[in-house]
């Protein structure tokens, strides 16, 4: 079965380097199946869920597509740099915007349990940082991406996910930078 993959670039940069490896992995990707990518830094939406869940905020057209894209993908890959220990402002909007309940899982009445709605789709997290892997796991006990991985995806339904993290990308070479892009290139053509 040829997988179906969405690429969601969550820097908000349009010429940021996660966009070019978004890319890489695309262009690695498109011959393991259908690919379409969606770059968060030129979409437009309102990333605050103003009201919670209290009240419905209408998704705007850029949202209503996303959610249909993540509906008809069964691999999730969200490329994306670490900053303060997590994922920037606009990914986070969006995920508090488009994952909500009745779409990525649904609360049982009278019960702390809830259902998970985005079963049989697995995900991949291709993750930049300045901080270097060694500390990230040792100090900080990857904390931004057991969040990703555990409390949003896995909340969700969503598993495996992988998680592939470059890094440290601040004082990295052009060498360095071309090898990352072949490395997520061949990540891309890979199977699960």
């Amino acid at each position: 079965m040829k997988k179906k993959i969405l690429i969601i670039n969550g820097h908000p940069d349009p010429q940021s380097f996660c966009r070019s490896l978004s890319e890489a992995y695309k262009d690695g990707a498109a011959a393991r199946g259908e690919v379409r990518y969606l770059n968060l830094s030129t979409i437009s939406f309102e990333p605050n869920l103003k009201y919670g869940y209290r009240k419905r905020t209408e998704l705007e057209a850029d949202l209503v597509k996303a959610r249909e894209w993540l509906e008809w993908a069964n691999h999730l890959v969200f490329v994306y740099p670490t900053w303060w220990g997590t994922m920037p402002a606009v990914l986070k909007g969006f995920i508090d915007r488009v994952f909500l309940p009745g779409f990525a899982f649904r609360y049982r009445e009278n019960s702390p349990l809830w259902d998970k709605l985005l079963t049989g789709k697995s995900a991949h997290l291709i993750v930049t940082s300045d901080t270097p892997s060694w500390f990230n796991r040792l100090v900080y006990r990857r904390a931004g991406h057991q969040v990703m991985k555990r409390n949003i995806l896995g909340f969700c339904g969503i598993k495996p996910v992988k998680v592939t993290e470059i890094t440290p990308v601040k004082t990295s070479t052009e060498e360095k930078r071309a090898a990352w892009l072949n490395r997520v290139k061949r990540l891309g053509s890979k199977h699960i």
